[in-house]
């Protein structure tokens, strides 16, 4: 019988050993790849903040063009402004020229009317000089040597010839002033091509970056997907070696209840062959229910095995199943059955730590209420806090 049981173990160890061997591969692969996919990740979200970095200062860029480029476009609306006022005022002053050539020419005209008047009452000299006279300032030194011109037409004569300079001059200024403002207008227009220009190559650098962008987020996505898949794996085969361990546990305390119960029986009397079957043998039995909810959730208060429950609500409801009223209370349960010593703790008896406690599975191992974040689960070291009691109930 012992050699069988030997057998079946070795059997057990056997299956589980190769089980673990694949989920060790599995996770290990699951594990290799999603760290390749983060640092991935990380690269690609460092491309995207130094896009985005860019983008911000291409925007900055493209708001001072668009600054400058309104700021031209003021300054042309001004110009071409000032120059129609300065066609208005070239216009001005050149009907104001043919005025003054048309004042000039009629006192021209009325001053040879007088000297032909002149002439017919018998001043020949004058006419003589006159028609002697190379141009018109000739004339008018010709007139002042007359003494019989009157100065009115001479002074009126002089007077419409400065106005006539006089407006020329301006008309010339204007000119001037015109022909300056279609210079300042046509930088002007130049500037805002220039600007115009570049604000379309600046735009089309922010559509570019706008492209990779999207590639990096994309990318940035897919990465993203491979991490959640890959943890979706690791979660997968972290459970499956939990109950590959919780099968491991639960075949050692089988194991070694039967073993116990053998030896105990080649040793003992037939009369006493129903007293073996308390102490560990129950032990177990509390072991292998308890094991049954592993994977359920921790509730701080809770007493369900399938609903939550903390960790003194957990054994309490345990040992319900087997007819044992206990606290609820991890403190508490520190005074429950007997104390038994670390070194000799068996399956199914109460860990009490402060402030938690445990049922022992046998083999170093505890299944108990961990935490909200864990749930009902399996730990390997039963020594991972500082055990204050050993309780056994049976």
């Amino acid at each position: 019988m012992k050699k069988k049981l030997i057998a079946m173990g070795l059997v057990v160890v056997l299956a589980i050993s190769g089980t673990q061997m694949a989920g060790a591969t599995t996770l290990s692969k699951a594990k290799n790849q999603k760290n390749q996919a983060q640092s991935n990740l990380n690269s690609v979200n460092s491309q995207i903040d130094s896009i985005k970095s860019q983008q911000s200062a291409l925007q900055s860029q493209i708001d001072q063009v668009d600054s400058e480029l309104v700021q031209v476009l003021v300054d042309l609306d001004v110009v071409a402004g000032e120059i129609e006022n300065k066609k208005v005022e070239l216009a001005q002053a050149e009907a104001d020229l043919e005025t003054a050539k048309a004042k000039e020419a009629e006192q021209y005209g009325s001053m040879k009317e007088r000297i032909r008047y002149m002439y017919e009452n018998g001043d020949s000299s004058f006419l003589d000089a006159l028609v002697g006279a190379q141009n018109f300032a000739d004339v008018l030194n010709k007139v002042e040597n007359f003494s019989k011109v009157y100065d009115y037409d001479r002074n009126l004569l002089v007077e419409y010839q400065n106005t006539k300079t006089e407006v020329a001059n301006l008309v010339a200024q204007v000119e001037e002033e015109k022909q300056e403002l279609e210079e300042n207008q046509a930088t002007y227009q130049e500037q805002q091509q220039q600007l115009e220009t570049l604000k379309a190559e600046k735009s089309s650098q922010m559509d570019n970056f706008g492209s990779k962008l999207a590639e990096a987020q994309s990318l940035a996505a897919q990465y993203k997907q491979t991490i959640d898949q890959q943890n979706a794996i690791i979660a997968q085969e972290l459970a499956a070696a939990q109950t590959v361990r919780v099968t491991a546990g639960a075949s050692s305390v089988a194991n070694n209840s039967s073993a116990a119960s053998s030896n105990k029986k080649n040793n003992t009397t037939s009369s006493n062959s129903g007293s073996a079957s308390t102490g560990s043998g129950s032990g177990s039995a509390v072991v292998n229910y308890a094991c049954q909810f592993v994977g359920n959730p921790y509730v701080w208060g809770g007493t369900s095995l399938t609903n939550g429950a903390d960790c003194s609500g957990f054994i309490m409801s345990v040992y319900a199943h087997f007819g044992v009223s206990l606290p609820h209370s991890s403190s508490a349960m520190r005074g429950v059955g007997r104390e038994v010593s670390v070194s000799d703790m068996q399956p199914g008896d109460i860990v009490c730590y402060s402030g938690h406690v445990a049922i022992y599975m046998g083999g170093g191992q505890i299944v108990h209420a961990s935490s909200p974040s864990t749930g009902i689960k399996i730990s390997g070291n039963v020594h991972y806090k500082t055990i204050l009691t050993v309780r056994r109930i049976f």
